[in-house]
Order: C-alpha cells, then sequence, then structure tokens
C-alpha cells in the first residue's frame, strides 16, 4: 500500500475541525471519509476497508474509548487518538483500549501528517533478516504472511503488535533499549514514549505468551529495554 493512497476515516463530532484535517489530508494524497459519531464510525467500518482512524476520544453517544474498543475488536486498522486530554493515564487507557498512538489537541499539519505516517508504516521482511518462521512453544509466527498461529487458532496481533515481535525476533536473545525499539516500529520523530512499549508488550504477552504475568519469550530488561528469548 502507498501511503498516500491510504483511505483515512476521520471521527469527531466538531464539524468544523473534521473540514480542516480533510482538506489537510486530501491535498497530501489520501483518500477520507467522515463521521460524527463513535456508532456511524463503525458502520463505515463494517461497510469497507479503511486504513487508518482518527478518532476524537471526547465525542457524544459512544465515547472514544469505546468506539476505540469496538473497532480494535472487530478489525486490525491503525487507529490515532486526537484529544485534548494531555495525560500519561489518559494515553495507556487509549493504548490500552486499542490505539496505535495519540495526539494531543491542538496539533500542527505537519505533526499530524507525521504521525500518518508512523502509523501506517510497516516493517519490511528482508531476506537477510533470519528466519521467516519462529516458533515460540506451541505459537508459530510466519513473518511472511504476517500470520500468527497457536495450533489451529488464528492469533490476531495488531500491526503495530506484530512489527514489535518482528524487531525483537530479528535481534534474537539480545537486549533492545527502548529508543531503537519505539524508533524501529513507531519511527525516528519517537524515543521518549516508554508509555507505548509498556502497553504493546504486555499486549503481546497476553496473546503469546503460556503465563503472561511470568514470560517465557518477551523479557523485560531492567531500566534497558526488552529482549526476545528464543529456545534454542
Amino acid at each position: 500500500m502507498s501511503l498516500s493512497k491510504a483511505k483515512i476515516l476521520i471521527v469527531d463530532d466538531e464539524p468544523q475541525l473534521r473540514r480542516v484535517i480533510s482538506t489537510s489530508l486530501v491535498s497530501n494524497g489520501y483518500t477520507v471519509e467522515q463521521a460524527r459519531t463513535g456508532e456511524e464510525a463503525l458502520n463505515k467500518l463494517r461497510e469497507q476497508k479503511h486504513d487508518l482512524v482518527l478518532l476524537d476520544l471526547n465525542m457524544p453517544g459512544m465515547g472514544g474509548l469505546e468506539t476505540c474498543r469496538e473497532i480494535r475488536w472487530s478489525c486490525d486498522v491503525a487507529i490515532i487518538i486526537l484529544s485534548v486530554r494531555n495525560t500519561e493515564k489518559d494515553k495507556v487507557q487509549a493504548l490500552d483500549a486499542g490505539a496505535d498512538d495519540y495526539v494531543s489537541k491542538p496539533f500542527s499539519t505537519p505533526e499530524l501528517l507525521a504521525r500518518i505516517r508512523a502509523a501506517l508504516r510497516r516493517l519490511p521482511v528482508s531476506p537477510d533478516s533470519g528466519s521467516q518462521i519462529l516458533l515460540l512453544g506451541d505459537v508459530m509466527v510466519n513473518f511472511l504472511q504476517r500470520r500468527v498461529t497457536a495450533g489451529e487458532r488464528e492469533i490476531r496481533l495488531t500491526p503495530k503488535e506484530f512489527d514489535l515481535l518482528q524487531y525483537l525476533a530479528n535481534n534474537p536473545d539480545r537486549p533492545v533499549p527502548h529508543r531503537r525499539l519505539l524508533q524501529a516500529v513507531w519511527g525516528p520523530d519517537y524515543g521518549d514514549e516508554v508509555e507505548y512499549l509498556r502497553v504493546f508488550i504486555n499486549q503481546l504477552r497476553k496473546k503469546i505468551e503460556p503465563d503472561p504475568s511470568h514470560p517465557a519469550y518477551i523479557l523485560t530488561e531492567p531500566w534497558v529495554g526488552y529482549r526476545l528469548h528464543i529456545a534454542k
């Protein structure tokens, strides 16, 4: 997918903000749709495939967090939260609900465009990056197909969860610093958002670890980062 051809859904109850964002995105080559409420957004996502959702937190009816959870439960579209709230607690709640990123209002157009590019970027699978199949107990990761299974059961990872796992797998049994992980998966403008890693690593552990509270594969390196342990 060419980033400039991505289809973006703007979900916000403020018509003026939707128009401003829409104009900026269209002028940068994106295809844009708009929704005023969470319910309308879910209907549009059911009707057509989108690549990214820009989602306001403060909306009447179904709130932004609930909408985010519903979207994440139903599909793997990239989600960026837009909000006037700017505390770490708010950001962690949004990431826990399934968001890929969090942008505080007011924001500049260049900042939003950079965040969109970061949310849409995917780690490539290069021929020299090691095996394209990873086994973690009964969990099999196929990097070429971007598919994770446990026996006959499909394990759904979000794009960012998959990229995190892939980058750790490309550096097996080696500590990967927080900043390096953030810049590899989200992009060069990131590096201090350690709370992003805490949330996404926790989500990954819940999906692939036999006992997420005592991880055997995705290990924490205190004060440094994370390491993927692969049994020999």
